[in-house]
């Protein structure tokens, strides 16, 4: 029987697979911001505790990241996909069944637990099936599958909540998320492909990491696209509503961004093997700075909502690739997952303090403004700081560190 599975696990198989997975575990996902209102209404909440379970959520996900990732570099992603899916599904299925604040956390906390299995893995796996310059568009086409999720996720969420409600929404998510299970088979690795990279213990991988002044900057750069990414996600489909919009249009908005991440994510990572992948990481977030901007400065609308959405969906989960394919580069493919699941880690600590800050702001000013001027200033910074990074491969024989 298993056999016969073999021939399921070539590149071609590996990539769908991975396409797969990222469309439902991301696309389930973002979709969490519309049930929002309805499960705090429901259960008598400010939006704080709904924002702060998700905000967790994120957190845990990013902190079994790295061990997740270190265990797919030794043993493949296929066991970790496994594992990853039966918890997403049954923390979607107790974020329906449980009603009190601990137990919502605590479900919530499952999926992120889940997520860290079902997502970042697939790449390290994608990327040892292709060869070393399709690289960067392997992890790019996989990345663009996320943002469909998104795209197709988002209004059949929306359709579930307003024919079931939120609480059975939830159930009928976990009952598709239980599809990853099969989309885990073709990711179960016989034989880890090696690189030319020597073989290091794990110290001595993490010294490397620490000591590199550019993986420091891309793990900064990545908490602040953690911080847009989960505070945009969460809050704005209720901040449209604050200004008068409708439930819909917080769903359209949040799928548009999926629609156009779908060309940035296919397009960064095809640019990513042409052009420096740190400069594309500057502009995506100077350009994130500046749409933030001139969407406050112009009366809330569903048309300015709508355009924001879609130029910021060409720059939402972009990061991705570059970043991937920068750790790549300098540190080698052989312990790609485990550090980008360091950095990644960063990426969920800003999640988390963005998705937290915009419900605690909220509860104590009734605006997110605040929210808002934090995130223009982060994407300045962000801009600047990935700049200077440079695309060398570490020279494990010497303590020479490359910026």
């Amino acid at each position: 029987m298993f056999k016969s599975l073999d021939r399921f696990k070539n590149s071609t198989f590996i990539l769908f697979a991975g396409c797969g997975l990222l469309l439902l575990g991301f696309g389930i996902r973002h979709s969490f911001g519309i049930f929002l209102l309805p499960i705090s209404k429901s259960n008598g909440w400010g939006r704080e505790v709904f924002a702060g379970a998700i905000a967790s959520q994120n957190l845990l996900w990013g902190i079994m990241q790295p061990f997740a990732g270190r265990i797919s570099d030794r043993i493949g992603s296929g066991f970790v996909v496994l594992v990853g899916a039966i918890l997403y599904s049954l923390g979607l299925f107790l974020m329906a069944s449980l009603s009190t604040k601990l137990g919502f956390f605590i479900a919530a906390s499952i999926v992120g637990i889940g997520m860290a299995g079902v997502t970042f893995p697939v790449f390290g796996t994608i990327s040892r099936s292709v060869a070393a310059e399709k690289r960067s568009l392997a992890i790019g086409i996989a990345m663009s599958f996320a943002s469909i999720g998104q795209f197709v996720m988002l209004p059949i969420s929306l359709v579930l909540i307003q024919k079931f409600g939120a609480i059975l929404a939830f159930t009928i998510l976990s009952a598709l998320s239980l599809l990853m299970l099969i989309f885990s088979f073709p990711l179960f690795e016989k034989k880890i492909t090696k690189d030319n990279s020597p073989d290091l213990s794990l110290k001595k991988i993490l010294v490397q990491a620490i000591q590199h002044k550019g993986y420091w900057l891309l793990c900064l750069g990545f908490f602040i696209c953690g911080f847009h990414i989960l505070f945009i996600m969460t809050h704005v489909p209720a901040f449209l509503i604050d200004k008068g919009l409708s439930a819909s249009s917080g769903t359209v908005f949040l799928s548009l961004i999926g629609l156009f991440n779908i060309f940035g994510t296919y397009f960064t990572g095809f640019f990513g093997s042409r052009i420096r992948k740190p400069l594309i990481l500057s502009y995506i977030y100077g350009i994130r700075a500046l749409v933030i901007l001139i969407f406050l400065l112009f009366p809330v609308t569903n048309i300015s909502a709508y355009v924001f959405a879609a130029i910021l969906g060409v720059i939402w989960l972009s990061t991705i690739p570059p970043t991937q394919g920068t750790i790549i580069t300098v540190f080698g493919v052989k312990n790609m997952s485990m550090l980008y699941g360091i950095a990644f880690l960063f990426h969920q600590i800003g999640a988390f303090v963005g998705g937290w800050l915009g419900g605690r702001v909220y509860d104590l000013t009734g605006s997110y403004n605040i929210v808002w001027y934090i995130s223009i200033a982060l994407g300045v910074i962000g801009a600047i700081i990935n700049y200077p990074i440079e695309e060398k491969t570490i020279n494990v024989n010497t303590k020479q560190q490359i910026a």
